[in-house]
C-alpha cells in the first residue's frame, strides 16, 4: 500500500509544477483608461496590435549561470506566451537591449543580439523596430557616429543616426536616437535634427494636401473630414527611449527601490530637456508617444493634448515584476487602445521552486524512515 502512492504523488507534483510553468508565463493584461484613447471599441480584424517591450538588458556571452538558464528560459516563455495569447501584428522594442552594450565590443555584442533572436523566438516572423537606448549606445562623450552607425545597422529599419520611419496598416511610426538629442554640439545630434526636419516637411507636405482636398470637398457641398490637420496628435506615433516630461519625486523613490540592474549611462530620472521636447512636438506634432527608461509604468497627457505612455522593463534583470505595453490602433485610425501587461514576480517562481524541493526532500525522508525503522 504505501508503495502504490509514491508514483501518483510523484505525478501530482510533475504535473502541479508543469501547470504552474504555464500559468506564470501568461501575461495579465489591464486596459489603460484615457482620455484620448478607445478603450471600449470593438476589435477588427483590420486592427493593428503593437506590443511595445523595453529594457530588456541582455548580457550576451557575458552572462551567467542565473540569466542563462533560469532569467532567459522563462523571459523566452513571457515571448512565446504573449505571442500566443495576444496575437500581436508587431513588436517594438524601446531601447536598452543590452545591459552594457557601449561596453561591449563588436564580437559580444553579436552575442547579445543572437541572445535577442533566441528570446523573441516567434517575434522574428513579424514586423520588428528596436529603438536604441544609453546602455546600447553610451553617454554622448562616448558617441561616435561609426559605433552607432553599426549598431543601428543590426537592427531593421534604422539609418545611420539610428532613427528610423515606417507605416503599417496607415499607421505611421517615427523612432529617434534619444541619446544624440542629449549631446550639445555633436555630429549625431545634427544628423537626428536633420531627419526630424526631412520627417517634418513630409508631414506639412501631408497635411495640406489634406487640406485641399477638404477644402475641395467643402467647396462642392460634401461632407468631408473636419478635422484640423496641422493641430497637434496629427503626426505620427513617436518612438523613443527617453521620455518627454520631467518625472515625479514618487517616481524618484520607486525606481530607486525597484532597479536590479545597476546604474547605466543616465539614472533612472533622466528625461529630453525641454528645448529638445518643444521642438519634437513643433515638428512632428506627435499622435501619441511611448517612451521607456524609467523602468516604471506611466501614461499621462501633456499640456498640447499629446499622450505620451512610459513603457516598463521586461526583464527580471531590471526588476522583480517586469511587463510591457500592448497598444491597439483600430481601424478608424483616431481610436487606441492601451493595455499594461504584467508577468510574473522573480520572487514568486523562485518561491514555488523551493516550496516543490522542500515538498520532494520531505517526500524523501518520509519514505525511507519506516525503512530505516525495520532495518534496526
Amino acid at each position: 500500500m504505501g508503495v502504490a502512492w509514491r508514483p501518483l504523488f510523484s505525478l501530482t507534483i510533475v504535473s502541479a509544477l508543469i501547470i504552474h510553468e504555464e500559468w506564470v508565463s501568461a501575461p495579465s493584461c489591464t486596459i489603460i483608461p484615457g482620455s484620448n484613447l478607445d478603450e471600449f471599441a470593438e476589435e477588427h480584424p483590420e486592427d493593428l496590435k503593437v506590443m511595445m517591450v523595453a529594457n530588456l538588458l541582455l548580457m550576451g556571452s557575458d552572462a551567467g549561470y542565473l540569466n542563462s538558464l533560469f532569467r532567459d528560459h522563462y523571459m523566452s516563455k513571457f515571448f512565446r506566451k504573449s505571442f500566443q495569447s495576444l496575437d500581436p501584428d508587431m513588436l517594438v522594442v524601446l531601447g536598452d537591449v543590452s545591459a552594457k552594450g557601449s561596453e561591449l565590443t563588436k564580437t559580444k555584442w553579436v552575442s547579445v543580439l543572437q541572445q535577442f533572436h533566441r528570446l523573441i523566438g516567434p517575434f522574428l516572423d513579424l514586423p520588428l523596430h528596436v529603438v536604441l537606448g544609453d546602455r546600447d549606445l553610451g553617454r554622448c562623450g562616448e558617441l561616435s557616429s561609426k559605433s552607432v552607425s553599426w549598431i543601428a545597422g543590426r537592427f531593421p529599419g534604422l539609418d545611420s543616426a539610428g532613427c528610423g520611419a515606417l507605416e503599417i496598416s496607415n499607421v505611421s511610426f517615427l523612432s529617434l536616437n534619444a541619446v544624440a538629442l542629449l549631446c550639445g554640439n555633436n555630429v549625431l545630434r545634427f544628423s537626428v535634427e536633420k531627419f526630424i526636419e526631412r520627417e517634418s516637411i513630409d508631414i506639412r507636405t501631408e497635411v495640406e494636401v489634406i487640406d485641399e482636398e477638404r477644402k475641395i470637398r467643402e467647396r462642392v457641398g460634401g461632407f468631408g473630414w473636419r478635422e484640423n490637420p496641422i493641430s497637434a496628435g496629427s503626426g505620427p506615433v513617436l518612438l523613443l527611449h527617453f521620455p518627454l516630461r520631467k518625472m515625479t519625486n514618487a517616481d524618484s523613490s520607486s525606481n530607486k527601490d525597484r532597479g536590479f540592474a545597476g546604474s547605466g549611462p543616465y539614472d533612472l530620472l533622466h528625461r529630453l530637456p525641454r528645448n529638445a521636447t518643444e521642438y519634437i512636438f513643433q515638428a512632428l506634432k506627435p499622435r501619441m508617444v511611448f517612451s521607456a527608461h524609467t523602468h516604471e509604468f506611466s501614461a499621462y497627457t501633456h499640456l498640447d493634448g499629446t499622450y505620451e505612455v512610459a513603457v516598463p522593463p521586461m526583464s527580471w534583470n531590471a526588476r522583480d515584476d517586469p511587463g510591457f505595453v500592448l497598444a491597439i490602433f483600430r481601424k478608424n485610425r483616431s481610436a487606441v487602445s492601451i493595455s499594461y501587461c504584467s508577468l510574473a514576480r522573480e520572487s514568486r517562481v523562485i518561491m514555488a521552486y523551493l516550496c516543490v524541493l522542500i515538498l520532494l526532500a520531505s517526500f524523501v525522508v518520509f519514505t525511507k524512515t519506516p525503512h530505516l525503522i525495520s532495518s534496526r
